[in-house]
């Protein structure tokens, strides 16, 4: 499947739309058209924002807290939908859930209190008063797997896992700094190593609440674990054949470990 991301709807839908109507950040997918999702609703989101087309089909956002519905256990978190759907279609929910949490949270101009009014021609809302412009937040983070040259990787337990469960670093980026520097400032901090050479390895949207990750490889250059003690409780070195419980596939992080393991353990 293929999602084109638009602003403006392409003519007139090919067949019924699809829907994802958002409740607090719960979603359930609809097909129909926003208007009849949401003829009850009384927020100004009720004509719905349009994210794009999936297989040409019209995609629309809605916000379904104002809605009665007898049935609120249709609603799935983000992460129950995973597996339920197929990918693309879970990024574009993951995307529906972003801008109508965005839409809620920007009513109201930050600076000088003016209601605002979409943007003409961007996905921005714009004050009408002092011209202020808001768009969707996204906070770009880091995420990398640390290797050695003897071939092992360094995984570590955040103090918010579960028992048993590892995964890669990963950390927010700083204003006026670059991906490369988040990795090395990351690494050093959350572990005491210092790092060589580092290498960009993929990203991926992530809607917990509306972050990017950006995903690298880095290499082992000198010093001992020191964990932080505040994010990270236990830190080790694993070789491919001894990775503990990690990650699902949905995450970047499972699947930089899983491309260690693969290249790595043969």
């Amino acid at each position: 499947m293929s999602f084109i991301p638009l602003l403006d709807p392409p003519g007139d839908p090919q067949g019924t739309s699809l829907v994802f109507a958002v409740r607090g950040t719960r979603v359930v997918l609809v097909d129909g058209e926003p208007a009849e999702v949401v003829e009850s609703a009384v927020d100004v989101g009720a004509t719905g924002i349009f994210l794009g087309t999936l297989d040409d089909r019209h995609c629309w956002a809605v916000d379904a807290d104002p809605l009665d519905d007898d049935d609120p256990e249709r609603f799935l978190d983000l992460y129950r939908l995973w597996g339920a759907v197929d990918e693309p279609t879970w990024y574009v929910a993951g995307r529906a859930v972003q801008l109508v949490e965005w839409q809620r949270n920007h009513q109201f101009c930050g600076r000088c209190g003016t209601a605002t009014v979409e943007a003409p021609g961007e996905r921005a809302r714009v004050c009408p008063e002092c011209k202020l412009l808001a768009y969707p937040r996204l906070a770009p983070a880091v995420i990398m797997l640390l290797e050695r040259d003897d071939g092992k990787a360094l995984l570590a337990r955040n103090k918010n896992f579960p028992a048993g469960m590892f995964s890669t670093l990963a950390g927010f980026v700083e204003p006026g700094e670059t991906l490369e520097q988040a990795v090395r400032r990351e690494i050093l901090e959350e572990v005491g190593i210092t790092v060589g050479k580092v290498e960009y390895r993929g990203s991926q949207p992530w809607p917990f609440p509306h972050q990017l990750m950006v995903g690298f490889g880095a290499w082992y250059e000198s010093g001992d674990v020191k964990l932080d003690e505040v994010e990270i409780v236990e830190a080790n070195w694993f070789s491919p054949d001894e990775a503990p419980s990690f990650p699902p596939g949905m995450s970047i992080a499972g699947k930089l470990i899983d491309e260690w393991r693969t290249r790595v353990g043969g």
